[in-house]
């Protein structure tokens, strides 16, 4: 449990937040914010590593904002919406009952990540617009492509995996050079591979709405088999970029985080007829922990400075 999905700590909030106004925080699912400026700040170090001007660092942050709370905190609350979910979900434990207002406090806030995109150069904006469209696309009907097996996870992994590291290059206004089109194309294949994990534990939920997600359409076993393949394919890209252009020691901690996958993956697919839900909600956060790390041993590997 998060310190947000603490009852005393969201009383406490409600004391110091005016009237009404928690659960349309709590929507906007303040866990991811950390966690997705993080990935996007891979981006950012793979371009310039930790030699910030004071420039850099404004673009940097501003980027981070922009991406990762305006951005992804209006997306995740478009999808609370629409979902109405009353278990857990993805960053979010117990959540309250969607405001009324909801819709449009989301839409206003991927609208202002939009004016302040503009401002970070056309390749930003052109990944934030494109990411903004596929948000829609994702979770209102009547396309709702989370309900459509495949599109789902081709809409994630694009979004919250490539063009998410891609974001962080292009807030610094840097050319399209390697590494940055290697590694985003990991990124797409490790988020695909990542993606069925963030559904396995919400299969009974989504069934009842009749949702046809990637992980009911094919299944427990099958589910974490596609993600065994996805994980495969980004391994290759990343070890490859790192052997053409980084051979170095520190790509031991790269290879190290790619292993973890395949030891959360394998003992998932051990279990996977007769894992309990909690023991699948928490190989979905372990599975964080494991992007984390990959994103650590990505700069490490592939920075320019280290």
């Amino acid at each position: 449990m998060s310190v947000l999905d603490s009852p005393r700590v969201r009383t406490r909030l409600e004391r110091i937040l005016p009237p009404g106004w928690l659960p349309y925080l709590l929507h906007l699912r303040p866990r991811a914010w950390p966690i997705v400026a993080a990935h996007m700040s891979v981006g950012v170090l793979l371009a310039i590593g930790p030699a910030f001007t004071t420039e850099s660092l404004r673009r940097w942050l501003l980027g981070a904002v922009v991406w990762g709370i305006l951005g992804n905190g209006g997306t995740l609350a478009i999808y609370s919406v629409f979902d109405r979910d009353e278990g857990d979900i993805g960053y979010l434990d117990n959540p309250p009952p969607v405001p009324r207002h909801l819709l449009a406090f989301s839409l206003a806030f991927l609208i202002a990540g939009w004016a302040l995109a503009a401002t970070l150069g056309g390749m930003f904006l052109a990944a934030y617009s494109l990411c903004l469209a596929m948000s829609l696309l994702y979770s209102v009907p009547p396309i709702r492509a989370k309900a459509r097996a495949g599109f789902d996870v081709l809409i994630n992994s694009a979004g919250f995996g490539g063009l998410t590291v891609f974001a962080g290059w292009a807030a610094l206004g840097q050319p399209v050079v390697p590494p940055i089109v290697a590694v985003a194309s990991g990124f797409f294949f490790l988020f695909a591979g990542f993606y069925p994990l963030t559904q396995i534990y919400q299969m009974d939920e989504d069934r009842s709405r009749g949702d046809s997600t990637l992980a009911l359409s094919l299944g427990r076993r099958n589910a974490i088999l596609f993600s065994l393949g996805a994980v495969s394919l980004a391994s290759v890209l990343f070890l490859g970029e790192a052997w053409a252009h980084f051979r170095t020691w520190r790509s031991i901690l790269l290879i190290a985080a790619l292993a973890l996958w395949y030891v959360l993956l394998l003992g998932w697919l051990r279990r996977s007829t007769t894992a309990e839900r909690a023991y699948e909600q928490r190989g979905f956060y372990r599975a964080l922990w494991i992007c984390a790390l990959t994103d650590v041993a990505i700069v490490l590997a592939m920075s320019p400075v280290f």
